[in-house]
This record gives C-alpha cells, sequence and structure tokens, in this order.
C-alpha cells in the first residue's frame, strides 16, 4: 500500500495568529504570577490569624494549670493530718492520703519532706527516704512564709516544675509540702497539632518545646540545631519559598512564621513555628487550576489550527485487502471476547454459590451462639420447677413455667432476627426503658448467677433513661455482655461485676468485672474470634452484639481497666422524652 501525505507550509500561519499565540502566553504567565501573590499575602495572613489564635489558646492553657496548682501547697500545709504526722513522725498513714489528694487536684506528684529534707511521704513510693536537703525547692521553702515556685532540669531529659510550701505550727516548722506540677502533658498535645512549640522563662532558656533537644538551649541556639545544609538543600529551599511571603524563621532548613506571645507568669514567652506548607498546597491548588485553563486554551487553539491544517491534507489511499484483514481479525477479538464473557458468567455464578454457602455457615454459627444462652436458662428452670413439683410447690413451678415460656418467645424473636441478618434500619424500633430491659436480662442470668455467687453491683439513676430501639436486641447485647463477665470470672475467688447506668448526651451502660482482662482488643469485635475453650462460644456474641449496637446509631467498645479486669461499654442515642410526649399528643 502506498499512501502519501501533504504536509502545510511552513509559513502557514501567519504573523496574526503568532502574536496572538505570544499574546496568549504573556497574559497567562502575568495572571499566575499576580494569582500567586494576592493568594500568597492573603493564605499566609489567615494562617498567621489562626497561629496567633492557638497561641492564645495555648498560654491561656498553661497559665491556667499554673495557678491551679499554686494554691494547692497553701491547702496541704493547713491540713491537719498532715501537721500531725510531722508532729508526732507518724507517717503511716500520710502516703496514702497524698495519693489521695493527687487523683483530685490533678498534679505529677506530691512530697511531704520533714525538717531534715527527708521525703516522709510520697505519691511515688519509689521516693520514700530519699533526701532533698540541698534542693532549691526545700530551701527556699524554709526561708519563706508563702508559696515557691521551682524550676530545675530532670535526670532522664527536661525539667521539673514544682510549688512548695513549709508546714509550720504557730512559730515551730515542721516541713515542707512539694507539688510538682505536670507540664509535659502539653507538650504532647502541642507536638500533635502545632508544627513547634517552645516556651521560654524570663533568662530566655527553654523549660518546654515539642522538640526535646531543644529544652535548655535558648531559641537561637534551638534553630541551629539541625543537620548542615547541603548546596542542593539550599536550592530546593529558594525555589520552595517562591509562593510564600518572606519567612520569619528557618526550622530544619525549611521557612517558618513565627508568633510569640507573654505569658504573665514569672517574665516567661511562648514561640509558636508554623510552616509555609499548607499556604503552599493551598496556593499551587488554585494555580494549577488556572494553568490548566490556560493550557486548555491553548490546546483548543492548536486543535482549530490542526483541524484548518487537517482540511488541507490528502487522505490516505487504503486498499480493500487491508479493510477485509481488519474486518476478520475484528471478528476473530470479536469471538475471543464472547468466549471470555461465557467463562466469566460460570466464575460469577460459582463465586456466588460460594459466597451463599459462606453466608450459611455463619448463619448457623449466629444462630448456635444466640440460642445456647436461652437453652441453658431454660433447663435450669425446667430443673427447678421439677423439684418444686415434687415438692409439691405448684405455685413456684408455674412461675419457672412462665419464665420458660418467655425463654421460647425470646428464641423465637432471635430466629426472626438472625432470617432478617441482612436487613437494615429502624422501622420496628420503640422507646425503650434502658433499666427494665437490665432488669429483663439480669433475670435471664439469674441461675448462672446464683450458680457462680457473683456479686453484682448496680449503679442507676433516678430517673428513666429512654432510648429509641428494639428491646429484644438491647436485651441481647446485655445477656451477651453479661455473659462474657461471667465467663472472664470464672478463675477469680470473688467473682464481681459491675453495673453502671448513666445518662447524659447518650445512653451509656457499662459492664466492668474483674477477671484477667483483654489481650487482642484490636480483634475482640471479629467474628469467630475468642479466647474460650473448645465448646464453650464461637466467637460471635460481641461481633453481633457490635452490629446490633451500630445499627441502633450507636457504638460498643472494650478497655482494661487500670486495676484488672476488662470494661464494655455501650452507648446508644438518648430519647428525648419532651420530643417523644410531643409526638405522641400530635398523632392523638
Amino acid at each position: 500500500m502506498s499512501s502519501q501525505l501533504i504536509w502545510p507550509r511552513s509559513d502557514t500561519l501567519s504573523w496574526r495568529v503568532r502574536l496572538a499565540l505570544v499574546v496568549l502566553l504573556v497574559i497567562a504567565v502575568a495572571t499566575v504570577w499576580v494569582t500567586n501573590s494576592l493568594l500568597s499575602e492573603r493564605f499566609t495572613q489567615t494562617t498567621r490569624n489562626r497561629a496567633e489564635l492557638r497561641l492564645a489558646l495555648y498560654s491561656g492553657n498553661l497559665l491556667s494549670e499554673l495557678r491551679r496548682n499554686a494554691i494547692v501547697p497553701q491547702l496541704l500545709a493547713r491540713d491537719p493530718i498532715l501537721i500531725g504526722a510531722l508532729d508526732s513522725s507518724d507517717f503511716s498513714q500520710s502516703t496514702q492520703r497524698l495519693i489521695s489528694f493527687v487523683e483530685e487536684i490533678g498534679a505529677a506528684s506530691l512530697m511531704l519532706l520533714d525538717m531534715d529534707g527527708r521525703t516522709v511521704a510520697a505519691t511515688d513510693r519509689n521516693l520514700l527516704g530519699s533526701s532533698h536537703r540541698g534542693e532549691a525547692y526545700f530551701v527556699d521553702a524554709l526561708r519563706s512564709n508563702a508559696t515557691v515556685f521551682s524550676v530545675f532540669p530532670r535526670e532522664v531529659g527536661g525539667y521539673r516544675f514544682t510549688y512548695s510550701r513549709r508546714i509550720e505550727i504557730g512559730p515551730t516548722v515542721l516541713g515542707a509540702i512539694v507539688v510538682e506540677v505536670d507540664l509535659q502533658k502539653f507538650e504532647r498535645a502541642w507536638a500533635g497539632i502545632s508544627d513547634a512549640v517552645l516556651v521560654v522563662d524570663s533568662t530566655g532558656q527553654i523549660v518546654l518545646s515539642t522538640e526535646p533537644r531543644w529544652r535548655g538551649l535558648t531559641e537561637t541556639d534551638a534553630l541551629s540545631v539541625h543537620t548542615p545544609e547541603t548546596a542542593i538543600e539550599r536550592a530546593i529551599r529558594a525555589t520552595a519559598d517562591w509562593t510564600a511571603l518572606p519567612p520569619d524563621a528557618y526550622l530544619r532548613g525549611e521557612a517558618v512564621m513565627r508568633m510569640e506571645t507573654r505569658i504573665p507568669f514569672r517574665g516567661w514567652r511562648m514561640t509558636s513555628f508554623t510552616t509555609y506548607t499548607s499556604i503552599r498546597e493551598r496556593v499551587n491548588g488554585v494555580l494549577a487550576l488556572e494553568i490548566m485553563g490556560f493550557a486548555i486554551l491553548l490546546a483548543l487553539a492548536f486543535y482549530a489550527l490542526s483541524r484548518k491544517t487537517a482540511l488541507r491534507m490528502a487522505l490516505f489511499q487504503r486498499e480493500s485487502a487491508e479493510l477485509r484483514a481488519l474486518n476478520l481479525r475484528l471478528q476473530r477479538e470479536i469471538a475471543e471476547r464472547e468466549r471470555v464473557q461465557e467463562t466469566l458468567a460460570v466464575t460469577e455464578q460459582t463465586l456466588a454459590q460460594s459466597s451463599k454457602l459462606a453466608a450459611l455457615g455463619e448463619m448457623s454459627a449466629a444462630v448456635s451462639h444466640e440460642l445456647n444462652q436461652p437453652l441453658a436458662a431454660m433447663k435450669t428452670y425446667l430443673a427447678g420447677a421439677r423439684l418444686l413439683l415434687r415438692r409439691n410447690r405448684p405455685d413456684e413451678a408455674m412461675a419457672s413455667f412462665g419464665r420458660i415460656d418467655d425463654l421460647i418467645e425470646r428464641m423465637g424473636a432471635i430466629t426472626r432476627q438472625l432470617k432478617s441478618y441482612a436487613r437494615k434500619g429502624s422501622d420496628a424500633f420503640a422507646p425503650v426503658n434502658i433499666g427494665d430491659a437490665l432488669a429483663s436480662s439480669l433475670s435471664m442470668m439469674e441461675p448462672q448467677l446464683r450458680q457462680r455467687q457473683v456479686q453484682i453491683t448496680k449503679t442507676l439513676p433516678d430517673q428513666p433513661v429512654r432510648v429509641m430501639g428494639d428491646r429484644m436486641r438491647i436485651e441481647q447485647v446485655m445477656v451477651n455482655l453479661l455473659r462474657n463477665a461471667l465467663d472472664a470470672t470464672k478463675s477469680v475467688a470473688d467473682p464481681e461485676v459491675e453495673i453502671i447506668l448513666a445518662a447524659g448526651d447518650t445512653a451509656s451502660l457499662t459492664v466492668r468485672d474483674n477477671g484477667d482482662g483483654i489481650e487482642d482488643l484490636d480483634s475482640l469485635f471479629e467474628p469467630f474470634y475468642t479466647t474460650k475453650q473448645a465448646g464453650d462460644g464461637v466467637g460471635l456474641g460481641l461481633a453481633i452484639s457490635s452490629g446490633i449496637v451500630n445499627d441502633h446509631g450507636g457504638r460498643l467498645t472494650a478497655r482494661n481497666a487500670m486495676r484488672g479486669g476488662a470494661v464494655f461499654e455501650m452507648q446508644l442515642p438518648i430519647l428525648d422524652d419532651t420530643k417523644t410526649s410531643d409526638g405522641v399528643e400530635a398523632a392523638e
């Protein structure tokens, strides 16, 4: 096949077209330049305002923490029990009293020192017996009749902040109380929000910083603590700064804006550094849109020119043999695609059947797990009824049969729920009293609780706690949580289960046990995950309970208690009784 392509002459573009293209390029460059300058200034000012607001919030929180702890030594110095302990040298109860205070105060630690500077009581028992005779916070406290604030470095890095005050009876000085303020928590909080934050004292020394290496240095020395830049890094920095206003400083080779505020506490000052990364991203996003728009215009211009040129081009002559060969190749490709589609259809049918079998297996396991608890309760009540009939106590036996009938109804409701397992929604939801649902669940668990002799502690509010939901499914979650608590306390000599019902923004039900706790919190709510022995469970209870709570718009969480054991908390949207009563009156 032979073909010829007639190309346009090189002088087909007139000088007017060329001039128009040059003007378009000049307009594009000027627009991008002006947009970059205006948006950089505007976004930089916005970022600076946010940084000032954040800095004011940080300094306010820090000052509030310092002032809140400043009054603590004055109060503890008047505590009659601590004064009596120093006077009588009986410190058997002093440490426990300080521990009870530290939880209410929120301080890092408390120490009680005698006249020799020896620690006689402390919230950290490792400090008992240690000597602080030469420490500034002890010496200054004995010399002054007011509260003394001290800052001194830690052995592991950073600084400790303490308030101290002497304890006296009349003119006799007995010792001193030392309160350590936990300011490191602010460093951890700032590190997750701001780029870099530091606090300097009146001497210009950094006492708090999100960068551990800066503590103990001045701000100038801290900013110079980084690896020397190479020529390439300096070049990259110079080209990266073109989208922002002139920076206030450079932090680790990156341009940053510096904000400073004064803390009205012993001449302290707080400084924050915010990078221009977000500003560059926002400006570059707008510039990219503008460049794309001009590129589209330029492409349309070239398309129009190429279209005009294409009208002058000669069409290629194709031979009929090539067309037939192309047609035959297309037919072969179509036949091949039809065979692939048939194979794909067969594979999809196989996968669908496998999915149905897997769903059937999971449904069977769910039915077995959910019906196990009512069946166990029925067995216990049936044995009790049989014994009552033998003792000629038919009335009490009929009460057991009534409970068995309720359990049968519950099993029927469970099977109906599992039949519609894939259905989501709240069509059958109604107001539910959480306290009544809890009482019903405890009634179902009564035989196991009585057999195990578990101590149940309930904390319930005075007013009813109502939610909108399916009472049967909510009771199902409560029974699963109680069953898990009983299983977790099998190895405990004195099993205890604490149940707390509270109402606030949400209705919260907490179930706490004194078992061994939870080993794997990440896999706890996954289907078929269990730590029980074979035959005791299949690992679906918590997975089903989590799904039920999610269907009600709430959440089910688990954690390990600080004093041992596991804590499960179910939170559901609380029902506004006022809105509910208004809706009922309107319906009537």
